[in-house]
């Protein structure tokens, strides 16, 4: 499964994602953009190993919902992560980073669900 990914793409959608956290950075700090980098492959993970649900015919809306748990922790990781290495006391800005983070960890779970269905139809699994 992680040869689908490509290193760039997972350090490009965590600059955009998260580098306005950051007013200070042209690009992100290393440190964060390897945590993001490293969220989004657990979450691409996820979404993949839950994949055989979608081939068999069970609708993204219910597969995510049985993985809602698992997800839920891996957006609140971020989310900790990220604020831990931020300077993020004003209340809104949090939240918007907690929107930002569930946003960044379900689209690398429907990239990696996407992926995997893929390659259930291909028998590559």
């Amino acid at each position: 499964m992680l040869r689908d990914l490509s290193l760039e793409k997972l350090q490009k959608q965590a600059n955009e994602s998260f580098r306005p956290f950051y007013p200070g950075y042209h690009v992100l700090p290393s440190v964060i953009e390897d945590g993001c980098v490293d969220m989004a492959i657990e979450a691409y993970l996820l979404g993949a190993s839950y994949s055989r649900f979608g081939y068999y015919g069970e609708p993204l809306e219910m597969v995510k919902k049985r993985s809602a748990q698992e997800e839920k922790y891996l957006m609140d990781a971020l989310f900790d992560f990220l604020y831990f290495w931020g300077d993020l006391n004003d209340m809104q800005i949090g939240e918007l980073l907690y929107d930002t983070c569930e946003r960044y960890i379900t689209y690398w779970w429907i990239e990696g669900f996407e992926k995997g269905k893929k390659r259930w139809r291909l028998k590559l699994h």
